[in-house]
């Protein structure tokens, strides 16, 4: 994957313009790019109010940066670690990469399975006086540094030939954790927006 660019504002589109994700036979770091650019841009247009909104047993938005920012991190470290401590963890994968329709058609049947967030990745909730700002550079940071490390290593040259563990799809190449970062920002999107919808702030 070609070097990532510096993160440059989208132009102002509105939000259901953003909520259509690229379908990718190849992750690239431009796919990454653009997916963390229209959550941003996204989550810029929400008023304060509408960001740290929490309805009862749902997520506010604020929450869901930082569960994708905790996501991107765990995920970054499959591409950190040295390649012989990856194949140890992961083993050697013995099916080739799903594509990326199928990837996330997986990650919907878990979902629809009952399938949950657990442990570290469960957000506590986020006070307004955190800041918005605060919370959307940090998954700008982790999303940079996720593409950069896609980029290098043993890992990023050959990222059919390694696996990692994911808490729900289970053991998945790390082409496919690729994917599945690109897709993780479009579906918080998307669940924020019907979230929204559902409990419009008083």
């Amino acid at each position: 994957m070609k070097p990532l660019e510096p993160f440059e504002p989208l132009e102002l589109l509105e939000p259901m313009q953003l909520m259509k994700p690229m379908q990718p036979t190849e992750p690239t770091d431009e796919q990454l790019r653009n997916a963390a650019t229209a959550f941003i841009t996204y989550c810029t247009s929400l008023s304060d109010e509408q960001f740290f909104l929490q309805p009862e047993g749902k997520w506010s938005a604020a929450q869901q940066v930082k569960h994708l920012i905790t996501s991107t991190n765990m995920a970054r470290l499959a591409f950190r670690l040295p390649a012989f401590m990856v194949r140890w963890i992961g083993g050697t994968p013995n099916r080739p990469s799903r594509s990326y329709d199928e990837l996330v058609e997986k990650y919907k049947l878990k979902l629809s399975q009952g399938g949950r967030a657990s442990g570290r990745y469960i957000p506590k909730p986020i006070p307004p006086s955190y800041g918005k700002e605060k919370l959307l550079n940090g998954f700008r940071k982790a999303m940079e540094q996720f593409a950069k490390a896609c980029t290098k290593g043993k890992q990023g040259t050959h990222p059919d030939q390694y696996l990692a563990p994911h808490p729900l799809l289970g053991k998945i190449t790390l082409r496919e954790l690729c994917y599945f970062t690109i897709h993780h920002a479009y579906h918080h999107m998307d669940t924020i927006r019907k979230m929204l919808e559902q409990h419009p702030p008083d």
